[in-house]
């Protein structure tokens, strides 16, 4: 079992920056792929950024160029840095953690992941 926690969320204007994290607890985070996804009011929940357990990294086309996923096993955290922020990136962003997925292969399928945080805010906007 892993339990999964996101902070780092808040407002932040039009091409501003924020940095999420994921912290996990229950189980060390060496061996887990873990994914960040986000859910706007109204639209489907969505692959944002995924990392493999030996730091292969994967990214929506949207983001690509502007987040920037990283992994601090020691500290059992996932961080997404977040550039360039648009209005169009608000969001609640949710990290998922899963022992068996790799990025490349379903890694952006909501439905393949096993344990889920409940999301952390952002908003962008002026």
């Amino acid at each position: 079992q892993v339990q999964l926690v996101e902070s780092g969320g808040g407002l932040v204007q039009p091409w501003g920056s924020l940095r999420l994290s994921c912290v996990a607890s229950g189980n060390a985070l060496d061996y887990y792929s873990i994914a960040w996804f986000r859910q706007a009011p109204g639209k489907e929940r969505e692959a944002v950024s995924c990392i493999n357990a030996g730091g292969d990294t994967r990214y929506a086309d949207s983001v690509k160029g502007r987040f920037t996923i990283s992994r601090d096993n020691a500290k059992n955290t996932v961080f997404l840095q977040m550039n360039s922020l648009k209005p169009e990136d608000t969001a609640v962003y949710i990290c998922a953690a899963d022992s068996w997925l790799l990025c490349e292969e379903n890694g952006f399928q909501v439905d393949a992941w096993d344990y889920w945080g409940q999301g952390t805010q952002v908003t962008v906007s002026s």
